[in-house]
């Protein structure tokens, strides 16, 4: 019997990764991986820019609620002896539109959200009660911090995204990994730097490069916190014939009058002292640690002295200085309030007759330059 023999097939050869393969797959996950971390990283960037600007909304609110807080415990005050023409203390009067300047300044903050967000309810301090102001802050608040945790939550997953493809991709994209990193970086140095400078823009005037109004509640609301000097004293600056200069000699040497005033006031204090410009021509020291109300008159005396030395280095024979002073804990019971008082002291030196002192709560006789 014949046997047949079936013809061996070849065996298909088995098939092995070529380079070119292979740097084909690992180009493609770079390109994907890259494309991806670069979606990411430009989400966190602009998640972080929004986190941070919900930070300073809330902080506007928080000082919206001081002023809230002002207002409404003078409002629980007792009336003055004196009334006031129109039936408001002055003081809370004077509370009532620093509440309506913080206001506006939110809503402004708000309206220049780059998140869409419901605008705050415009509220007039002087019309609306403040019950219903203090619940609208409330609601504010409420949303922008929960509009901040959720870009925090959003933030984390991106994170643990990036991180997940970052560790696939270590092996064959170190190079890539590294300058990805490095662009990150940059761009958090340069947002970082850019909050830097608008922090301190905010919180210091352009002009003198002095801290401002803000700077100094912020201060204020430590003390009353218990985070700072117990004993403090706030002294109110304004220029008398201040005005004339402006109005006779123009507005660029009242600036230059004022720059260089606020040079002077800086040698004049001490490093812990703190001198601000409230607004116009009118300034503010918050002195601390001091030890009596003589030292404190001292203090008084060489301010005054450097507006006019000022006056006379520049040639004008125009300004002088009415100062007031207020004192916490003797005088005024709540540092938020020094600068009401210090600023009614200062009103009581110009009508008795300018260029001088006093005392805040009790009354004192103004102390005229001799």
């Amino acid at each position: 019997m014949k046997r047949t023999v079936t013809p061996l097939r070849p065996a298909s050869p088995r098939w092995r990764p070529q380079p070119i393969a292979v740097g084909v797959i690992a180009l493609a996950c770079l390109v994907v991986g890259l494309l991806y971390i670069a979606v990411q990283v430009r989400a966190l960037y602009s998640d972080h820019f929004q986190q941070q600007y919900a930070s300073l909304v809330l902080e506007a609110v928080a000082r919206a609620d001081n002023a809230l807080d002002t207002a409404s415990l003078l409002k629980r005050l007792p009336p003055p002896k004196r009334p006031a023409p129109n039936g408001i203390d002055s003081r809370y009067r004077q509370a009532l539109d620093e509440l309506d300047t913080r206001i506006t300044e939110l809503d402004a903050l708000i309206g220049s959200s780059p998140i869409p967000a419901p605008r705050l309810p415009q509220a007039d301090a002087t019309v609306k009660s403040l019950d219903d102001l203090q619940q609208s802050l409330a609601a504010t608040a409420d949303y922008w911090r929960t509009r901040r945790d959720a870009i925090s939550t959003d933030v984390r997953r991106r994170t643990l995204r990036v991180a997940s493809v970052l560790a696939v991709l270590t092996v064959v994209v170190t190079g890539a990994l590294l300058a990805a990193l490095v662009v990150f970086a940059r761009r958090h140095r340069r947002l970082a730097g850019l909050t830097h400078q608008f922090q301190h823009a905010a919180q210091h005037d352009a002009m003198t490069g002095l801290p401002n109004r803000q700077q100094l509640l912020a201060r204020l609301d430590s003390i009353a916190a218990g985070h700072a000097f117990d004993k403090s004293a706030l002294l109110y600056i304004d220029l008398d014939g201040f005005k004339q200069v402006n109005d006779t000699l123009g507005h660029g040497i009242g600036d230059e009058f004022l720059v260089a005033l606020a040079q002077r006031f800086r040698q004049s204090l001490r490093p812990g002292d703190l001198v601000v410009r409230m607004g116009g021509d009118e300034f503010a020291a918050l002195v601390t640690g001091f030890g009596s109300d003589d030292e404190l008159i001292s203090i008084a005396t060489r301010l005054m002295n450097c507006v006019g030395a000022t006056d006379a280095h520049m040639g004008l024979g125009l300004v002088r200085a009415s100062v007031g002073i207020a004192t916490y804990p003797d005088r005024v019971a709540d540092p938020r309030l020094l600068v009401a008082a210090a600023d009614g002291a200062m009103y009581e030196v110009k009508r008795h007759g300018k260029n001088g002192y006093a005392f805040a709560i009790p009354p004192a006789p103004p102390m005229p330059l001799a």
